[in-house]
Order: C-alpha cells, then structure tokens, then sequence
C-alpha cells in the first residue's frame, strides 16, 4: 500500500519527541514493503530552532541513518495536495499540524477522495484544552489514532470522532537497543525537556533533590530549560548538556548506570496510562529505569520491568538499591528489554495500523 504521513518535522526532532516514533513506525511500513512518503513544512518550529542552534547538518545525519525515508518539504500555502495524495491509499495527519491543513485534507477526502484518512493524537489537549482541539474540522476523516486510551475517550465522549483506535507510541527497536561501553560517565541520566512548567515541581523532587543527596554524577539532556531551571541543576550538582539527537540516546544511555521517568501533571492527572516515548526506548536499550508515578491503566508493562517510586524518598532509596545491587539492575533491564520486543516495538505499532486498514477494507489502489 501507499502511504502518505504529515508531519510537524520528520527531519527534526528538536522538541518534537513525535519525530521518534514517526520515523521508526514509518520505515517499519517500508521494509513490510509499502511505499511511504512523508511531509512536513519548511518553516516548523522544530527544524527552525534546530537550524538556528546546530545549523543544517542535521538533515544530512537524518539521511544517512533514516535512507529508506525519503521526507517532501512544503510551503503550505503552494502544497499541491492533488500532487502529494497521487495514487496514495492511506494519508495520516499529524495534530501537531495547522487546521488549515487539517481542513484541507478533510475536504479532499470529503470530495471523492479514494484514499483513508487518519488523524493522529499524540497530545494532552484533547484533556487539558478541549477548545483548542474543537477547532479541527475532521468530519472527512475515517478515524481518529489516539496515543492511549483515555484520548480515545475524550474523541468519543465529545463527539469528535465515531471512530477512534487506541495506537500507543513505541520503541524504533533497529534504533534503540542495548550497547556495550566500558566507558561510565555517571550513575544517572534523565533526557527530556523542560516544558512549559508541567513538571518544575516533579522535577525538584524526583531528580534534583535525590541526585543531591546521594552525590550523585547526574546529567540532563534537553531544550527549553529557563534561568531557574539551569540554576537548580547547578544547585543539585547536575551536568547539562542541552540537545541530543534521538539517534545518540542509545550509546548515552550505555555511560550511565540507569535513567528515571519523570511524567507531565497533565498525563499523570488526567490521561493515566500514556507514558512517554523515552520510556519506551530506554527499556529498548536495557537500562534499569525509575519512574515517579504515573498509573498505567492499560497494563502496558508488567511490574517487575520498571522500578516505580511513590515520593521523593522512595526515589532515593530506589537509586541506592540499584547502585548496590547489580542483580537487581540486571533483571530490570532483562525485563523492560523483553516486554518492549514482545509488544511495544514499532513493528508491533505498524502491524497494528495495517489491521486497522484491513478493518476498513482498504486495498493498494493496483489490487482494487
């Protein structure tokens, strides 16, 4: 089948943790053997700050680790979409995207369009800010892909969408897998990004304050950071290392001796059961994770995958027992390792969008 997927950046992902699993669930389509093309615009947020801070080098590394990918960069206001959707039988929208686009492509489909359309959710509007979401005029999609279950419920219960399927995020496992080094450049590393406040105070709690404590060598890897929040880093003793691209994180994680998950309040309060993506990958490369609460409703992961640390306390003493016992270590990562081949591999998530296709009888175009 034919493919076509619109995205804010497929060749950034500078703050854009989407560009992660869309690139690996993309070339997981490619080497089932379907024809993929993506789009994204050439003046999105994520390439621009990318752009102005490490300069275009970035597209020829894209290149060179993602060649079965091949990205089309758009004006929006001269997107020919006649030409972008030719002979495509499967277009998906990205909500990271303007609702001009949104619209269009909705119109499109509305006036005979022979390909499905797809939205795809992979935010926490849908919760947390509703009439940001409303404006979306999807009443010529045939779907709606939410990144986890309470998503699929907000679309139903507002009306939004009569068809919605639960997609969950996952691991790039041709990317993402454990490494060997003998070269150890701390105990603990956390790799996200600051983000708008959602998670200042988990922050404090779960990493500056148990890292401080025990004396740890920590690091942090991420954008957006305020004055504060370089400042408490300094406090606490932690090295920042601003950006890190998605493709480096594997061989990070292999110079430290585990990573903590720290959710956004909006997920934990009111979208239980979605973790991010780098939970995902860090289990993918074997490295012992702890995690400040969150409720994994959908029973993801199982409990011995993943040490999960009620408070501040609990975090401390959790990063001491794993620093103390290797055995322990081991069988976390075994675990988390195992769970993300068996289920959360974006093979599993491709396999997932080809029977959801196959629901809606879709047929590439040359079979119908």
């Amino acid at each position: 089948m034919r493919f076509a997927y619109f995205a804010h950046s497929i060749l950034s992902d500078w703050n854009n943790g989407n560009a992660h699993f869309q690139r690996g669930v993309l070339r997981e389509l490619v080497h089932a053997g379907h024809e993929v093309r993506a789009f994204e615009p050439v003046d999105g947020w994520s390439r621009t700050n990318l752009l102005d801070e490490r300069g275009d080098h970035f597209i020829d590394r894209f290149e060179a680790q993602f060649p079965e990918l091949t990205v089309t960069e758009y004006q929006l206001a001269s997107l020919d979409l006649d030409r972008a959707l030719d002979g495509v039988d499967v277009a998906i929208v990205h909500e990271w995207n303007p609702p001009e686009l949104i619209a269009r492509l909705g119109q499109k489909r509305i006036g005979g369009g022979r390909f499905k359309l797809f939205f795809h959710d992979t935010h926490h509007r849908s919760a947390t800010d509703p009439d940001a979401m409303s404006v979306y005029e999807l009443e010529g999609y045939d779907g709606v892909l939410a990144f986890g279950e309470a998503v699929r419920q907000n679309y139903l219960k507002r009306g939004w969408s009569r068809r919605v399927w639960t997609w969950h995020e996952a691991a790039d496992t041709r990317l993402f897998k454990p490494i060997q080094s003998d070269e150890r450049w701390g105990e603990v590393v956390w790799i996200g990004n600051w983000g708008d406040d959602e998670r200042t105070q988990e922050l404090q709690e779960f990493f500056f304050e148990p890292v401080k404590a025990l004396r740890l060598r920590a690091q942090m890897r991420g954008v957006r950071v305020p004055v504060e929040g370089l400042a408490a880093l300094k406090q606490a003793g932690i090295r920042y290392g601003g950006w890190v691209a998605n493709s480096e994180v594997p061989e990070l994680f292999a110079r430290f001796a585990f990573t903590i998950h720290i959710p956004r309040r909006p997920y934990r309060e009111t979208l239980p059961g979605i973790p991010t993506v780098r939970v995902f990958e860090a289990l993918a490369c074997g490295i012992p994770l702890i995690s400040a609460p969150w409720d994994d409703t959908e029973r993801l992961f199982r409990p011995e995958d993943y040490l999960l640390a009620a408070d501040g306390f609990a975090m401390r003493q959790m990063m001491r027992d794993l620093l103390c016992d290797p055995h322990l270590a081991r069988r976390l990562a075994k675990n988390g390792l195992e769970t993300v081949r068996t289920k959360h591999s974006c093979r599993h998530r491709a396999e997932e969008l080809l029977t959801i296709c196959e629901g809606l009888d879709v047929r590439p175009r040359s079979a119908a």
